[in-house]
């Protein structure tokens, strides 16, 4: 078949699927509607992912899973802004992972407010300013977030949905790398790349600030500094890529959470998670962990923080699978309230 034919093929492909695409944009103006009439919120995280697996199940390719995921993903932000614009605050500057995640989950149809430190997302949240807010809770390098963890010990907020994201780390700087004396980047940055940096930079001097963001902003003032931070803030902040792919382990990904009033519906591949503190006996903790066993929950991730109220006392989050609703989730909890101090639920969502 000649070009012509298959490029004649193609826009006639294409004119069915705007065709579509208009079909489907009406259907979910009249699902908006209801939403509204309803007082239910326009963001579904349960539809979305049980509408993506669907799809992927359908899918014979040659498009991949991730190509659909992709696709979908841009198409569900524009039509979940046809009649409301959502409000997402998210742990700035511009240019910062935890934007590249919130761009991820909400699309770019979307109002978005950049808050400076941890707290001021909750708030923004807490006081009706944004629908949603975006938090960085823990690196698979380097942990967990403490203080996004501490700030669910006083906040009501609850936990509707996670975010996975790839980190890929670029040394960027103004000029070449011969004349670069130190290099700034989040605290946490700098151990991911570990290895590199002995290797290239070892007696460069290594400064911690707020974000990759700030750490952008310093390097473009100071033609002897660079940053380490994702690719994206080369542009933003007219700096050059100087290298690439600089993080020492190629599974590097860090895990944020959507927090809002609510949490998510079940979805069929939940996650559920929970704070609580133990009574100081010994064998508590193992008293609380057997019942999770009893009820064949499985857990994913635990982690101990201060109480910050009383020395030596400590609080627990679990993450365990499972939707907060099903029985032998109820029943697990039941049972592990009565041995607990303090137990609360921060949301169960749809794993990411």
């Amino acid at each position: 078949m000649s070009l012509k034919k298959l490029r004649k093929k193609i826009d006639n492909i294409d004119s069915q699927i705007v065709k579509l695409l208009n079909e489907r944009a009406k259907e979910v103006v009249k699902i908006s509607n209801l939403k509204q009439k309803n007082k239910l919120s326009p963001f579904s995280a349960a539809r979305e992912k049980q509408l993506l697996e669907k799809l992927i199940k359908r899918n014979r390719g040659p498009l991949s899973a991730q190509d659909l995921e992709y696709i979908y993903s841009d198409i569900l932000a524009v039509y979940r802004a046809l009649k409301t614009k959502i409000k997402v605050s998210f742990l700035g500057p511009k240019g910062t992972f935890t934007n590249l995640a919130a761009v991820k989950k909400f699309g770019k149809k979307v109002d978005y407010y950049e808050c400076l430190s941890i707290d001021e997302v909750f708030n923004s949240v807490e006081k009706g300013n944004s629908d949603y807010g975006v938090v960085p809770i823990e690196n698979s390098i380097e942990g967990a977030v403490n203080y996004t963890l501490d700030m669910f010990f006083e906040s009501n907020l609850m936990i509707c949905s996670e975010i996975m994201l790839d980190v890929t780390h670029s040394l960027l700087a103004r000029s070449g790398k011969s004349k670069i004396k130190r290099i700034y980047s989040h605290p946490q940055v700098f151990p991911q790349c570990r290895r590199w940096l002995d290797k290239h930079y070892s007696g460069v001097e290594l400064i911690p600030v707020a974000s990759t963001a700030k750490a952008a902003s310093l390097a473009q003032k100071d033609k002897f500094s660079a940053c380490i931070g994702n690719k994206v803030l080369a542009s933003m902040y007219n700096l050059q890529v100087i290298a690439s792919r600089i993080e020492d382990s190629l599974f590097n990904v860090t895990r944020f959470l959507v927090i809002s009033e609510k949490d998510s519906e079940p979805s069929g591949d939940d996650k559920t998670s929970i704070l609580f503190s133990v009574k100081d006996k010994v064998g508590a903790l193992y008293d609380i962990l057997a019942l999770f066993k009893k009820y064949k929950v499985n857990l994913t991730k635990i982690e101990s923080r201060p109480s910050k109220k009383k020395a030596w006392e400590y609080y627990f989050f679990v993450d365990f699978a499972g939707h907060r609703s099903s029985n032998k989730i109820k029943k697990s909890l039941v049972e592990v309230a009565e041995k607990c101090v303090f137990l609360k639920i921060l949301g169960s969502y749809p794993k990411g």
